[in-house]
Formats: C-alpha cells, structure tokens, sequence
C-alpha cells in the first residue's frame, strides 16, 4: 500500500462518513414528504443510479453471478428489508426531531455487533468488551428513565445495522458494493412502488403537488434524486475501505454520529438535559473501550503473523 493510495483511502472514507453524517439535514430538506414517500424514492433512485453505473462499468455478468446463486440472494432479500427498515426508521427520526435518537443508534452499533458475534458466531468476549457493553447497557437504561422510555430508535438502527452489516459481511467475498448496492434496491423496487401507491391513495403525496410554487421544484428535485446520497457515499466507503487498514476504517466510523449529534445539538435544537448528556458520556466511553480492546486484539494477531513468518520488530 502506498503513500498516496493511503491518502486517497483516507479522502474516500473520511468523504463517505461525512456525507452520513449530513444525512439528517438532507432528509430535512424533503420535509413535508413523510417517511414512507422519502424512503420509496430513496429505494427507486438509488437503483436507477446503481443501474447506470453497471452499465457504465460493463457489470451485469456481476449481478448475473449473483442471480444464479440462491444462498447469496436469499441473504441479499434479508439485507434489503433490514436497509431498509434503517432507512425508514432514521427518517421517521429527522421528521419527529430526534436526530440525538440517530446518533446514539449508531454510537452504539459497534457495541451490538460485539454482542451479536456472542448471540450468532458464539464469539467469546474479553475483558474490555465485557465492561464496554456493561457500561453501554448503563448508558440505554440513563438515556430511557430519562426520556420516559426505551429509545427503540436507537436500538431499532443498531440492531437492523448490525445485522445488516453481519450478512453484509457473510457475502462480502462474493458481491461488491456495487452489484450488493443494486440487488438490494432491485428487491425493494416492487414494494417501493406499492408503498407510493398508499401514500398517494391516502392523498399525502408531495412529489410534484407544489411544482413552481416557491420551493416546489426545488423539493421535487432533491426527493427524485436522494439515491444518489446514499450510491454515492456507499460507494466512496467502499473505495476507501479496500485502501484503508481495518482499524482506521472502525475509527472513521465515528465521524458520522458525532456530526449528527452535533447538528442535533446546534442545527436542529433538541434538548439535551444532564441526563442524557451522561448517558452520551457513557457511551463515548464505551466507544473508547471498544476501540482500544480492537487496536490491541488486531496488534496480537499482526504480532503473531510476524513471528510465524519469522520477521523481528524492533522494539520502539
């Protein structure tokens, strides 16, 4: 890996968390359109883009393999319904205004995929993911007394995300962002469809209900064209992640939440009272844990490579 292979890496990453990390003020902006209509176009124009970029790219015998391979569609079905669940639910939270909600979901995502690997891989935990997950567990039940009630918000983004991103990673050595990207939309495209056709029944269509009024066309433009956030941003991480180690990748992570949290605060004007300000605390700390325990699981295993291959590092 060279210097400016790492310095790209480093511009893809960083770009794709940041463009997350706007997604609520972006989802503002489609405002009145409710939930369902922002998540159906979403859907729609994310596989219109994916579309024109295989083609582009000559990669339909990629989406080819895909369809002949029953196990990895079967789990691409149950990626797509679990997007878009994710999806559906963030928006929902933007429109209610709890973005701090959306932020938190994601603080903790790292923290559900470590208990996950428990419930599914039968992972054993060590140490300090023992104490992080304790003190994340801290965190939820301050942050629910709080608000009056269990923060399903943020549970339901962490837990369908880190689901998510565990079949994600199951068919990772057979399907690219790209071709995933565009089997996942292509599975949600009947239902999309289906769901704009409530939503316009029910007379709560937006899309070109206001076109040249003021900011009609405006509106009209940014909901036809919200896939090319989410295409974009996917498909920056993915160019980053193949340059980028692991470790600097889990911390980019952050980015993300922490600007949401910050626009939630400053940009959209939640309250924050003491309460949830320590429950926040608690699962930064947490995130700290974490992250140390993953620097150091990852040196032991770079540690034992070396010493097999039979290479000496000097200590520093």
């Amino acid at each position: 890996m060279t210097e400016s292979l790492d310095r790209r890496g480093l511009t893809f990453g960083i770009s794709a968390y940041v463009i997350w990390g706007f997604f609520p003020i972006f989802m503002s902006w489609l405002e009145p359109a409710g939930a369902l209509e922002i998540v159906a176009w979403r859907s729609i124009s994310s596989l219109i883009v994916c579309l024109v970029i295989v083609a582009f790219v000559r990669a339909w015998a990629r989406l080819g393999a895909v369809a002949r391979d029953r196990r990895v569609m079967w789990r691409l079905v149950a990626a797509s319904g679990l997007i878009a669940v994710n999806w559906g639910v963030m928006v929902y939270a933007v429109i209610v205004d709890q973005v701090a909600s959306t932020s938190l979901g994601y603080y903790i995502n790292p923290l559900i995929t470590v208990a996950l690997s428990v419930l599914i891989l039968k992972e054993k935990l060590r140490r300090l993911q023992w104490i992080a997950i304790g003190i994340a567990t801290v965190a939820v039940i301050a942050i629910a007394l709080d608000m009056g009630a269990l923060p399903w918000i943020s549970l339901t983004l962490a837990v369908t995300f880190g689901l998510y991103s565990f079949i994600k990673k199951d068919v990772g050595h057979k399907v690219d962002a790209l071709t995933g990207l565009t089997a996942e939309t292509a599975f949600q495209f009947p239902v999309a469809i289906a769901v704009l056709g409530i939503v316009y029944a029910a007379g709560e269509r937006t899309l070109f209900v206001h076109s040249g009024e003021g900011l009609g066309s405006l509106h009209d433009a940014l909901l036809l064209t919200t896939g090319t956030w989410t295409a974009g941003a996917l498909l920056l991480f993915a160019a980053g992640a193949r340059r980028l180690p692991l470790n600097v990748t889990g911390l980019l992570q952050y980015i993300a939440p922490t600007m949401s949290f910050v626009l939630a605060v400053t940009y959209f004007g939640e309250p924050m009272p003491a309460a949830r300000w320590a429950g926040f605390a608690l699962v930064w700390v947490a995130l700290v844990l974490i992250t140390v325990d993953s620097w150091r699981a990852r040196a032991r295993v770079t540690d034992a490579k070396a010493a097999e291959s039979g290479e000496v590092t000097e200590p520093v």
